[in-house]
C-alpha cells in the first residue's frame, strides 16, 4: 500500500471514529443533561425541548439544510470529507434516538457527565480536523463568512457558539446554563491539545563517527529519509557527520536505542515540533 493509500486509509478511520465519539457525546451526556456546548447539536438540543420534533431530527435536519447552503455558495470546495462527517454525526444520533432512548442523563452526576462529554467532544473534533475534515453545521457557515468577508472567522464562530451556549440558561436554568459555558471553553482548549499531540514529532540532529549504520536503520526499519552534513568539531577539528531526521513520538525510543548501540558516542540533540509536513507524514 503506497503513502497516499494510507493516508486517505488513516484519514478515513480519524474521521470516521470522530464523527462517532461526538454523536456519543451528543447523545448519551449532552442532551439528556441540557449540556449546550454551541454548534448545530446545541441548537438542536433547545430546539428538541421546545418543540414536539426530537433532537436527532432536528440536528440532521440543520446540517442538511447547511449542506445544501454550503453547495450553492461554496460549491465542490465544501468537499467530500464535510459531507461524509455531516451525515455520520447525524445518522448515529438518529439511530441511537430509534434504538435507544434516553429520558434522564445516565448518572446523578452533572459535572462528571460534563467531563465526558467534553472528552468525546474534543478528541472527536481534533481527529476530524487532524484528517482535513469538518463535522458541517456551523463550520459551514465559517467557510462561507471566509470566502465572503473580511470577518475574523475564528472569533466569528466562537461569538456563534457563545450565543448558543447562552440560550441554555434560558431554557435550562443558570446551573446548566453555566455548566454549558465552562463545557464550551475546556473543549476549545482540548481540542488544540488533542490536535498537537497527533502532529507531534521528534526532530533528531544526530553527531556521529558512523552515519552509514544509523543512516541505514532510518531508511531500512524505520522508512524514513535522513539529511546528512559534513562538519568538523571546533575543538578537535576531526571532520564529523551531522544526520537530521525526523519520526514520530512513538518511534524515537526506537531510534535512540539504535544510536546508542551503533555509536555509544554520538552527540544527539532531540527537540519536539508540533507538526511535519511532507511525505510520509502530513501532507501540505
Amino acid at each position: 500500500m503506497n503513502i497516499n493509500k494510507k493516508n486517505a486509509l488513516k484519514n478515513f478511520v480519524m474521521m470516521t471514529v470522530g464523527s462517532i465519539l461526538m454523536a456519543l457525546s451528543l447523545y448519551f451526556f449532552k442532551s439528556p443533561n441540557g449540556f449546550v456546548t454551541g454548534g448545530v447539536g446545541g441548537l438542536g438540543i433547545i430546539l428538541g425541548k421546545y418543540t414536539t420534533a426530537s433532537m436527532g431530527i432536528w440536528v440532521t435536519g440543520l446540517n442538511i439544510l447547511l449542506l445544501i447552503l454550503g453547495f450553492i455558495v461554496l460549491g465542490k470546495s465544501m468537499g467530500i470529507k464535510t459531507i461524509y462527517c455531516t451525515l455520520l454525526y447525524s445518522g448515529i444520533v438518529d439511530l441511537l434516538e430509534i434504538i435507544l432512548s434516553m429520558e434522564k442523563p445516565l448518572t446523578d452526576q452533572p459535572l462528571l457527565e460534563l467531563v465526558w462529554a467534553i472528552i468525546f467532544t474534543g478528541i472527536g473534533q481534533a481527529m476530524i480536523f487532524y484528517a482535513d475534515g469538518s463535522s458541517g453545521g456551523t463550520d459551514i457557515l465559517a467557510l462561507i463568512l471566509k470566502k465572503h468577508t473580511s470577518m475574523d472567522v475564528g472569533k466569528a464562530m466562537l461569538l456563534v457558539d457563545i450565543l448558543i451556549s447562552a440560550a441554555s440558561f434560558f431554557a435550562y436554568g443558570i446551573k446548566t446554563g453555566l455548566y454549558s459555558v465552562l463545557g464550551l471553553f475546556c473543549m476549545t482548549f482540548l481540542i488544540d491539545i488533542a490536535l498537537e499531540s497527533f502532529s507531534s514529532c521528534k526532530y533528531f540532529v544526530i553527531i556521529t563517527d558512523k552515519p552509514q549504520e544509523i543512516t541505514d536503520f532510518i531508511l531500512t526499519e524505520m522508512d524514513h529519509g535522513a539529511t546528512l552534513v559534513k562538519g568538523e568539531g571546533v575543538y578537535t577539528h576531526n571532520e564529523k557527520a551531522m544526520l537530521h531526521t525526523v519520526c514520530r513520538r512513538r518511534e524515537a525510543i526506537r531510534l535512540q536505542k539504535h544510536i546508542k548501540r551503533i555509536d555509544p558516542q554520538a552527540f544527539t540533540i532531540i527537540t519536539t515540533s508540533s507538526e511535519i509536513i511532507g511525505s510520509g507524514f502530513r501532507e501540505g
